[in-house]
């Protein structure tokens, strides 16, 4: 049985700051350069370089998008402003669609600009509809910012959270079940585009209630760590031995459960490094982590060709270490750039990063239980 360790909330704030860099981060490896079409990486199927690729979006990228969302939903579970629906959505509709909004607009002048004017090999608007789906997500994924709908679906559920909040514990699992079960029928689009984000969200508004952060924070780090890697290891023999999409039914739900357990393991070890001589480092890149979301795909887009003009394409000698250094090159960049805007600029800044560049460098993270 787990400890609950003491509710302590500036180390709450912290691993909430801490979690969000480094699920970000691993996004990145999720959509990081290869240089390859389809084709050409089903041609690497099973090297070693193919490994190394499968296994730092697997581990790293996978704790995203569900710790995110039991994030989420467990800071607007605790936050008053929610039950005040109008000030609720409109605040997330400024920290959440605007930001949306202009980065996908801005991809679209810089990413499919590069295609037009410098042969990048990027999508180009094919149409007014086109471009008004790569923009506002109305019914399906764009393909630029494909990273975008996580930030649509988790509006929709912003606007529904003042409802989702005020619903008893046993109806807040009907809704979840019913998420997981369109995730796993592969029902969603066009009201979610992920249909598994409510479900993270609802666990988000249930882990508050029940105090499972503290829970899981008491936890030793094996034994929160083992159910993934178990489930790992299950899905790797699956890919391996029967093949992508053999069972989907099975694999999704077998994928929602891995994510669960994902968002468990990784809580652990944000919590640790809280509590690590790390903490100051993370805590300084915690504010631009909503801007290096936003922007890691366009910075890809645009210089990944570059950079693998030096390092190579996936499969040649030097790509493993381009691979491993992209999410931390991607960050170096944000953070000058954002640095930047925010003293030439500190609107757009703001505006841009979800208003968590609007103010000088924190001091404390204290504030993050109310974001």
């Amino acid at each position: 049985m787990s400890n609950i360790v003491k509710a302590d909330g500036a180390h709450r704030s912290a691993a909430i700051a801490i979690a969000r860099v480094i699920c970000i981060l691993g996004v990145v490896y999720v959509h990081a350069w290869t240089g390859l079409n389809g084709e050409a990486l089903k041609a690497l199927r099973g090297t070693g370089q193919d490994d190394l690729r499968w296994l730092l979006m697997e581990l790293f990228g996978r704790s995203a998008v569900p710790l995110l969302g039991v994030i989420s939903g467990w800071l607007v579970a605790r936050s008053q402003v929610t039950l005040d629906w109008r000030r609720h959505v409109e605040r997330k509709a400024r920290t959440i669609v605007l930001p949306m909004i202009l980065w996908n607009i801005i991809a679209i002048l810089l990413v499919s600009g590069a295609a037009w004017q410098l042969g990048l090999s990027a999508p180009i608007p094919k149409s007014v509809w086109w471009t008004v789906n790569e923009v506002l997500i109305l019914t399906r994924n764009p393909d630029i910012n494909v990273q975008m709908p996580f930030l649509r679906d988790l509006f929709l559920c912003m606007v529904a959270a003042p409802v989702l909040v005020r619903m008893p514990s046993w109806s807040l699992v009907v809704v979840a079940a019913i998420a997981a079960a369109c995730h796993i029928a592969g029902f969603g689009p066009p009201i979610l585009m992920r249909a598994s984000i409510l479900v993270f969200f609802s666990i988000g508004i249930l882990a508050q209630r029940g105090g499972w952060a503290e829970r899981v924070a008491g936890t030793p780090a094996l034994l929160a760590a083992a159910p993934f890697a178990l489930l790992m290891m299950a899905q790797l023999y699956l890919v391996v031995t029967v093949g992508d999409d053999a069972w989907p039914l099975a694999q999704r739900a077998l994928d929602l459960v891995l994510r669960i357990a994902a968002a468990v393991a990784f809580w652990r070890l944000a919590w640790a490094l809280a509590a690590s001589p790390a903490r100051p480092m993370l805590l300084r890149i915690e504010p631009y982590a909503f801007f290096l979301f936003c922007a890691h795909l366009i910075l890809i887009w645009l210089f990944g060709p570059v950079l693998g003009g030096v390092f190579g394409k996936m499969g040649t000698p030097l790509y493993p270490f381009y691979l491993i250094a992209q999410p931390f090159m991607v960050l170096g960049v944000v953070m000058l750039i954002g640095a930047g805007l925010r003293r030439v600029a500190p609107g757009a800044a703001a505006v841009l990063s979800g208003g968590r560049l609007k103010r000088p460098e924190p001091q404390t993270v204290s504030r993050l239980v109310t974001a």
